[in-house]
């Protein structure tokens, strides 16, 4: 006997236990979906087996089945897929009316087959261009595979409009070819094209003036704030790639890369290569991100010491890009109008630093991660013995000379205490060895810039020796871009002590202040010797001892300085500026993609 079971505007129709039809209301009017034809009516615009290629269980096609209807055809075509394909075959079922969704139990009935996409009007307000951009999503992150189209007709009779408009857009989507359209040639011009993944990232500003400046042809995509961006991000990178026709896509320590790869999956789809320039240690970034290993990535370490362990990384793409300067923006005061008027005082003396004390970075990291205490009970003494060895991380350094400490290390339950452990001990050994350097410039009264971590461990300093405590100036921390081009010149001496993230590497000041035209003094960094002449072009200490020494001397002979710094600031303008960074990146992805 019939059975019958309201549903809104939705009449379930049972004979037995079996779903016969479905009446739908609508308009005043009710419309029985199957009619006379039974089964077969709805089964009748299902694709033969034909239109479903694929080899060796590899789908080719992506169905998509314009309305559910009774679950007949969803039924006989999900079986089909899975048969052919195994359990995770691909398929996507658009239909938004909810109250036949309600009368055929769809969703229910099929929510253990996840490989089906949903695009059941839910939320209850998505537009036809909510379903268009879901289905672009879904068609990149499954290989840009073309759309097969399945129109029930009886949808047509619900909303012609917007069935008819899914039905042309998937036909659109394959005719037009997108995918074939987005894989275009590469590296055809003499200057590539760049798409940018910006942010606020000190170091972007650099390299956009600097394409600006070269006439490299480039375009800036926002990177999105939190997860709830990252659709409208995809969107808008795969319509800068059709209007733009980028070579390749840069960004800076991997940023806007997700850690699950679904960025490194699209631009792999896409045949785009990405180009990331690493300026902070890769492996304290990468650490969490072991999806990204593709063919189509090209990583730029500005640490040469990087280069073999990211190769062992899984990365086939690898380069030396060492850092740089601004030489528009770091330059000698005499060469910018209005470059010493309003001064503070205070800027004027023998020897300067600038620098984080790293206590609150190391407070912070502990208090945020739950280390246990067997793991931490000696951190002062591991951090101090990491920053000794030549071991380029934490991690390499426990396996050499703590087999106990690497175990617990090991035993750590996320990557990212992992991850956040060698970070704390990094910056804990470079808090020490920091400190160990600016201590060694105390004798000379010198400016300290920086946060007020200085005053604690100066006075902690003070307190255990018992001396006098020691003349010396703190200032808070300055503007990188604002004020650090015009605090340089005004020392006579600028000392740098470099972070043990890199142990081979220099860092950023090494450029930058003598491109003001003024005297560094740093420490030795096996790679300096690959951009400076050690002793003419620059000068380095070995030890703190050895610091004050030369500090001393370098006081006492200020032609010797202005000889060094303007040295330096010729190699800097000849081979160390951004615009030489850039042509460096261009023609190594040339090299590797083009």
């Amino acid at each position: 006997m019939e059975q019958k079971q309201r549903m809104d505007d939705a009449e379930a129709l049972y004979a037995g236990n079996s779903l016969a039809d479905i009446l739908v209301r609508r308009g005043g009017r009710t419309l029985p979906m199957l009619g006379e034809g039974g089964a077969a009516r709805e089964l009748s615009f299902l694709p033969s087996p034909e239109e479903l290629p694929g080899t060796a269980k590899t789908q080719e096609v992506l169905p998509v089945l314009i309305g559910s209807g009774t679950g007949a055809a969803l039924e006989d075509l999900s079986e089909r897929l899975e048969t052919a394909f195994g359990p995770h075959f691909l398929l996507a079922v658009v239909d938004r009316e909810r109250d036949i969704l309600a009368a055929n139990g769809a969703l229910e009935r099929f929510s253990g087959k996840k490989s089906i996409l949903w695009l059941d009007g839910d939320p209850p307000h998505a537009t036809l261009d909510d379903t268009l951009r879901a289905l672009t999503r879904w068609q990149a992150d499954n290989g840009g595979k073309p759309f097969l189209s399945l129109l029930n007709p009886f949808y047509l009779r619900l909303d012609r409009e917007y069935y008819t408009a899914v039905k042309k857009a998937c036909e659109a989507s394959s005719k037009a070819n997108f995918w074939d359209r987005a894989r275009y040639a590469k590296f055809r011009e003499d200057l590539p094209r760049i798409l940018m993944l910006t942010s606020k990232y000190f170091l972007m500003g650099e390299i956009v003036a600097a394409c600006e400046r070269l006439g490299v042809p480039h375009r800036l995509l926002q990177l999105p704030k939190g997860e709830l961006g990252r659709n409208e991000f995809i969107e808008h990178l795969l319509a800068e790639v059709i209007e733009f026709k980028p070579d390749f896509v840069f960004t800076i320590n991997h940023l806007g890369v997700d850690r699950e790869g679904v960025l490194a999956g699209l631009l792999e789809n896409l045949r785009l290569p990405l180009a990331s320039w690493f300026v902070d240690n890769p492996h304290l970034v990468l650490y969490l991100y072991s999806k990204v290993v593709n063919p189509w990535t090209a990583i730029f370490t500005w640490d040469v010491d990087n280069i073999h362990s990211l190769r062992a990384s899984g990365f086939e793409h690898v380069s030396y890009l060492p850092l740089g300067t601004d030489v528009r923006r770091f330059l000698p005061p005499e060469h910018s109008l209005g470059r010493l008027s309003g001064l503070p005082a205070a800027w004027n003396g023998d020897v300067s630093f600038v620098g984080n004390s790293m206590v609150s970075k190391v407070s912070a990291r502990m208090g945020k991660s739950p280390f246990p205490r067997s793991l931490i009970q000696d951190y002062h003494g591991v951090a101090a013995a990491f920053a000794a060895t030549d071991d380029r991380s934490v991690r390499a350094y426990l396996k050499r000379e703590h087999e106990e400490l690497l175990r617990r290390f090991d035993a750590l339950e996320t990557d990212e205490l992992k991850l956040g452990y060698e970070t704390m001990i990094t910056w804990e050994a470079t808090r020490q060895y920091r400190f160990s350097c600016v201590e060694s410039m105390l004798l000379f009264a010198p400016l300290i810039v920086g946060d007020s971590g200085w005053k604690e461990l100066i006075d902690e300093r003070q307190a255990a020796v018992g001396d006098p405590p020691p003349v010396w100036h703190h200032f808070p921390e300055l503007n990188y871009y604002t004020d650090l081009p015009r605090f340089y010149p005004f020392s006579a001496i600028n000392f740098n002590c470099t972070s043990k993230q890199m142990k081979g590497a220099v860092n950023q000041r090494v450029f930058d202040v003598p491109a003001t035209g003024a005297f560094l003094l740093t420490d030795y960094r096996d790679q300096v010797e690959n951009l400076f002449e050690p002793g003419s072009e620059i000068v380095c200490y070995r030890s703190p001892e050895e610091a004050a020494d030369l500090a001393r001397y370098y006081l006492a002979h200020p032609e010797a300085r202005h000889a060094v710094a303007a040295a330096a600031r010729r190699r800097i303008l000849g081979e160390h500026s951004y615009e030489h960074r850039v042509r460096a990146l261009m023609n190594r992805m040339r090299e590797f993609f083009g």
